[in-house]
């Protein structure tokens, strides 16, 4: 593939791990350009991985092939407004980052000519670990696919979900998914003090714990059952653990904790202000 021109309007942490990631990749610095948030950005670029970021966002997406909207959700009308005109010139693939704000919203504001693809990624993104959604609207051809992939390679893995709700069980899964982890990091850590474990051996066995664990399970690609049960020997220590975590309805709970989640991100389908809906 042909490196693409890309411009990032919104030059906060996503950019910076996306610029960063393409820039490891090989991408050329030349056809990156990235703004801060326009009118609230302050008077002097800075400098993203040693990409040069402006103010000017009719400028940086001029001749783009891909803009990518990575601004908060309540400044999405105001940018899209700005940015009309010049996407319909270059006929570029917009790309929102922006959670919580529908492909509709964004066709109000740019027509229903315009190709659209949102994007859902996560935090572990800026350590290039990161697990995206996306969804296109009517416009997006296979080669914009192509296009949003690319970008999203560069800080991790990403899939097409088949229908724009689904993107609302991408951010319950992946979204929101990292938080629940740490809780449960949070509580072996507590429960191996209460048993007379040191607080730093044990926040430093857990932490090592986890990340020993979601490596086994990404680098031995087997399936998550056999793996629990290489692990869990009859009648020792990990099943009795895990016998007494389904007594407590375990999968239950997280059911309905990705629920609520879901539901959650359900309700925000707008530009909006106020708290990040992840």
């Amino acid at each position: 593939m042909l490196q693409p021109s890309i411009a990032f309007i919104g030059a906060g942490n996503m950019t910076t791990s996306l610029i960063s990631g393409l820039l490891r990749r090989g991408h050329p610095a030349g056809r990156l350009a990235a703004t801060g948030s326009g009118r609230n950005a302050g008077a002097q670029p800075r400098v993203v991985s040693g990409i040069r970021v402006g103010t000017d966002n009719v400028g940086a997406a001029r001749g783009a092939e891909v803009v990518v909207i990575a601004v908060k959700p309540a400044t999405v009308p105001v940018v899209l407004a700005e940015l009309r005109e010049v996407i319909h010139d270059s006929n570029a693939l917009l790309v929102s980052i922006a959670a919580g704000v529908s492909i509709a919203s964004m066709e109000a504001i740019l027509g229903t000519q315009v190709a659209i693809m949102r994007c859902l990624p996560n935090t572990p993104s800026t350590l290039g670990c990161g697990a995206s959604g996306l969804f296109g609207n009517a416009n997006v051809s296979p080669a914009h696919h192509a296009l949003a992939e690319y970008i999203t390679a560069a800080v991790g893995v990403s899939v097409q979900v088949a229908a724009e709700h689904e993107l609302d069980t991408v951010t319950a899964l992946s979204g929101s998914g990292p938080a629940y982890f740490f809780l449960l990091m949070e509580a072996m850590i507590d429960a191996a003090v209460d048993q007379g474990l040191g607080r730093d051996c044990a926040e430093l066995l857990a932490r090592h714990t986890a990340l020993g664990a979601a490596s086994l399970a990404v680098a031995d690609k087997l399936d998550l059952q056999e793996l629990r049960r290489r692990v869990s020997s009859p009648g020792g220590t990990t099943e009795q653990a895990l016998a007494s975590l389904e007594s407590e309805d375990f999968r239950g709970m997280v059911t309905r904790a990705m629920r609520a989640a879901q539901e959650r991100a359900a309700s925000f389908t707008e530009p909006m202000a106020g708290p990040d809906p992840v």
